[in-house]
């Protein structure tokens, strides 16, 4: 990223929030499924939404200026990448893990940043993210989100990684299983256990026994850092685990996962990383900024500074490569003995 010299750019940075707020507020009023026939009038756009012409204008021009909407005519229309990600009921639909999850629970928390940046758990608008967890609604909601959000990187990791032979897998911290459920999709030998915080788990079970894996999924509820972990494990995985618990919980995972892993076993790290530089990119660092506002112990890292950690726990890095471009990367790790 070029260092700015411009106050323009300094103040889309200011008013980088009205651009979000105005994503969130469409996707609320589902203002991309309505376009999805064809584009709409004002007029007729405010029939069916329930918001009035004039303030619905103000926000349709907004969209438009952010490239989310085009006009046709006298009307306006989806922009391409709104028709593929924002349109519920699309295969690429991402916009629940938006509306839900950014727009509820990660947007607001960020009005207590500077409460993470004191290390200030009791400031944080949810008390730090296990204090998230432990409410089943907050818990319902960021886990109903995150499956929206990771079943595009998930169908990725099982199409990009041969998982061919092994048996048995330890999902930690993994949600509403879409990473189980796309590896054991394409893995027909695979089994999975999910381990994640009780609330959690009881969001995830439907999900598992829709997509029919009931009998190759199981969960253990509890927090990872605390309960047993299963051993002889062919392959661990933690995704956008270590971004979400307090750095010094980095190596205690480490070391939990050396010890379930069977000889010749895999540990799968898929995660927001910066560069090895440590500058960016930019997306995978505002991550780590908004996890201040969730938890005030976590630290930004790139997966050069996890290889001694791995090494300290007998773990060593096998490979290191891009996942979704610019946000997060996949760490491969094996045993080093």
């Amino acid at each position: 990223m070029q260092p700015i010299d411009d106050v323009r750019a300094i103040s889309r940075i200011a008013y980088g929030f009205a651009a979000s707020k105005a994503l969130f507020v469409a996707l609320e009023h589902n203002i991309f499924g309505r376009l999805d026939a064809g584009a709409l009038t004002v007029e007729a756009l405010s029939g069916t939404c329930g918001v009035a012409p004039v303030p619905l204008r103000t926000l349709l021009v907004t969209l438009v200026s952010l490239g989310l909407l085009v006009r046709v005519g006298e009307g306006y229309g989806n922009g391409p990448g709104s028709a593929r990600y924002l349109v519920p009921g699309k295969p690429a639909y991402f916009g629940d893990y938006y509306r839900l999850q950014i727009n509820r629970q990660l947007y607001p928390a960020m009005a207590r940043l500077e409460a993470g940046l004191a290390g200030d758990p009791a400031g944080l608008l949810f008390g730090g993210e296990e204090g998230l967890m432990a409410d089943p609604a907050q818990a319902a909601v960021f886990s109903e989100a995150q499956h929206a959000g990771s079943m595009g990187p998930a169908v990725m990791l099982a199409r990009g990684f041969d998982l061919g032979g092994r048996r048995r897998m330890l999902d930690v911290a993994g949600g509403t299983g879409a990473f189980s459920i796309a590896l054991c999709r394409r893995n027909p030998e695979l089994s999975s256990t999910i381990l994640d915080f009780p609330n959690v788990v009881a969001v995830a079970r439907p999900y598992v026994e829709a997509a029919g894996m009931a009998g190759r999924i199981g969960f253990l509820g509890g927090n990872a850092l605390e309960v047993d972990w299963p051993g002889a494990q062919d392959v661990v995985l933690m995704s956008y685990l270590l971004s979400a618990v307090p750095a010094a919980a980095i190596d205690v995972l480490f070391a939990r996962a050396a010890a379930a892993l069977a000889p010749g076993g895999v540990l799968l790290v898929h995660d927001f990383m910066l560069d090895d530089g440590g500058d960016g990119p930019d997306l995978a660092a505002q991550w780590f900024l908004i996890n201040l506002a969730l938890s005030p112990h976590g630290a930004a890292f790139s997966a050069a500074d996890l290889a001694p950690r791995l090494a300290a726990a007998g773990l060593r890095v096998r490979e290191a490569r891009d996942h979704i471009h610019d946000i997060t990367r996949l760490v491969v790790v094996e045993h080093a003995g």
